[in-house]
């Protein structure tokens, strides 16, 4: 399965970096890859001090909440899909935002029942309860080793010793600039005299060092509870926002068993809902099942895939939402047979018009950013791992003497039946607004395992993270390398918009050509997008390979532990 003979022509004794792939001799490796060196680094700093990958994934979380304020933050929530070694347990921790407690079905509509623009994506009235404090106390408590002091050391200090500006920060800042300006707090924060700060400056954060010494002291109590429970509800209040304290002492973690299906011989672990990100992973799988796309060109190739996304996710924004409030037919839809059906309907010829399938209305997609990381550690303990605030910067906005960026989550609740949210999926009652509930989510983290290798794997990407995730596990499939996984040319299909969106550059113009006959509409985006971070173990060969995204500024780094 696995192209060993490019593996080894590149391999030499001793920690070797080649073309963004790193390498080690098979002696307690560990590997961390994620969206931003300082991140990378705080999770082996963590490792080295005696941590396990649960106590480095805490470590990398407040870290990228410090260092990537545009992607994740204590203000936001996640999915941590775990595997510890000792027992086989594998688990995804559910730290997914809830909608306030005051919520309504019809909170982001006017009297004449149209969605406000922007309610649902700016300000305090978007933001859901967060989840990444308890995730952070849940790893280090149930699954680590060290305290939470030692832990969140990494963060505090760059939090108060400040990170530099970056282009990449730049270019998302750029995006949300002008809903950053209507908040002074984040203003003061993030921009430097109310402009774009430049590149190199260095973004110092003490309200926010203050709010992870105090989740260090109390654990998720000091976040949840306490003063700093005060100032997030009083703030959020005074700018329009309808949280309570109890909102925040009642918000749980649960633990949830993931979405495992098999496909090829390849064991695939991903997440369950409130993600949907297992199920459509998985039945797009089980479609492709169906096919012997190595006997097929290219281009009929990714016209199969495209046509197995336009299903799956079809299915996604008909029956999908938060399990503690609705009842989803998860085995049906991973029925290998309900699968067989859907494939027959695919034409090796023609585009499938999403009309076929049915008809809904939606609008333009808009705007993304997530992050992820991947971490193994020497033990074999693994981490997946996706944060989110939902778009870059989240709401905007910065609760007073925090330092906690809010997340705009809410706008991921179909906040009206069947009109798109700000990445153009649809949903239907099965994800309305409900006090307490989740909104369903995109995020995607995966394990992928065979008799011989062990992928870990995932990307920011909004609804395209679904996508991103199954062309890694069919390059997986093909044997390739995580240097491979990240850097694929991507396409994507939601089913509605009904159309096929590739990044820049992402299909050749042969490409466009011939799934233009084929029936698809194609629209290239304006730039490349996703930023993946993967790990694969090749088991008989006891080797580590690690890869970030070229897409991104990240850092992935195999090394030996004592």
């Amino acid at each position: 399965m696995f192209n060993s003979r490019k593996i080894l022509s590149s391999f030499v004794c001793g920690l070797v970096f080649f073309s963004g792939v790193v390498f080690a001799e098979p002696t307690n490796q560990a590997a961390i890859a994620t969206a931003h060196p300082l991140a990378t680094q705080a999770g082996i700093d963590i490792l080295k001090r005696g941590g396990n990958a649960f106590d480095a994934a805490a470590a990398v979380t407040a870290s990228l909440a410090v260092v990537e304020p545009y992607s994740s933050g204590l203000g936001g929530g996640a999915f941590w899909l775990i595997h510890r070694a000792s027992d086989n347990k594998q688990i995804m921790i559910d730290g997914r935002e809830k909608a306030p407690l005051r919520s309504t079905t019809n909170m982001y509509l006017d009297k004449s029942g149209d969605v406000i623009k922007g309610l649902s994506l700016n300000g305090a009235m978007a933001a859901g309860i967060p989840g990444v404090p308890a995730g952070i106390d849940h790893l280090v408590k149930h699954y680590g080793r060290l305290s939470l002091k030692d832990v969140l050391a990494p963060a505090i200090k760059q939090a108060k010793e400040g990170f530099a500006v970056t282009e990449r920060y730049q270019t998302l800042m750029r995006y949300r600039l002008d809903v950053v300006k209507q908040y002074p707090e984040t203003a003061q924060i993030f921009l430097k005299k109310y402009q774009m700060p430049a590149i190199d400056d260095v973004i110092i954060q003490k309200d926010l060092a203050q709010t992870l010494t105090a989740i260090a002291n109390y654990g998720s109590r000091g976040f949840y509870q306490g003063p700093i429970a005060k100032q997030l509800v009083a703030s959020v209040r005074h700018h329009g926002g309808i949280w309570e304290l109890d909102d925040l002492e009642q918000y749980q973690l649960v633990e949830r068993e993931p979405i495992i299906i098999n496909y090829n011989g390849i064991r695939v672990t991903s997440a369950s809902p409130p993600s949907s990100g297992g199920i459509v992973l998985g039945q797009a799988l089980n479609i492709l099942e169906h096919f012997k796309l190595e006997q097929h060109d290219s281009v009929t190739r990714k016209h199969i895939v495209i046509e197995a996304m336009r299903r799956a996710y079809r299915d996604r924004a008909a029956y999908l939402g938060d399990p503690d409030f609705i009842d989803i037919p998860v085995e049906r839809l991973l029925d290998k047979d309900y699968a067989e059906g859907l494939a027959l309907t695919i034409n090796a010829k023609h585009a499938t018009p999403s009309s076929e399938l049915s008809i809904i209305t939606t609008v333009e997609q808009t705007g993304n950013d997530t992050t992820h990381f991947s971490i193994i550690d020497a033990e074999g303990n693994r981490v997946s791992a996706t944060l989110s605030i939902n778009l870059p910067f989240g709401s905007g906005f910065v609760a007073k003497g925090t330092g906690v960026l809010l997340n705009n989550e809410m706008d991921d609740f179909s906040v009206k039946p069947l009109t798109a949210n700000a990445y153009g999926l649809v949903g239907d009652h099965a994800n309305a607004i409900a006090p307490g509930k989740r909104p369903l989510s995109s995020m995607t983290p995966t394990f992928l395992e065979t008799e011989d290798q062990i992928g870990i794997l995932g990307t920011p990407g909004g609804s395209r993270i679904i996508s991103m995730v199954l062309l890694g596990v069919l390059d997986f499939e093909q044997g390739n390398s995580p240097k491979s996984w990240v850097s694929l040319p991507r396409y994507h299909h939601q089913y509605l918009p009904d159309e096929v969106q590739y990044e820049l550059g992402g299909l050749t113009r042969a490409e466009q050509s011939r799934l233009k006959a084929k029936g698809h509409l194609l629209k290239e985006k304006n730039r490349q997008y996703g930023n993946m971070q993967a790990i694969m173990i090749w088991k008989k060969r006891n080797l580590v390979y690690a890869a970030s995204d070229p897409r991104g500024e990240g850092l992935a780094e195999v090394f030996y532990l004592p």
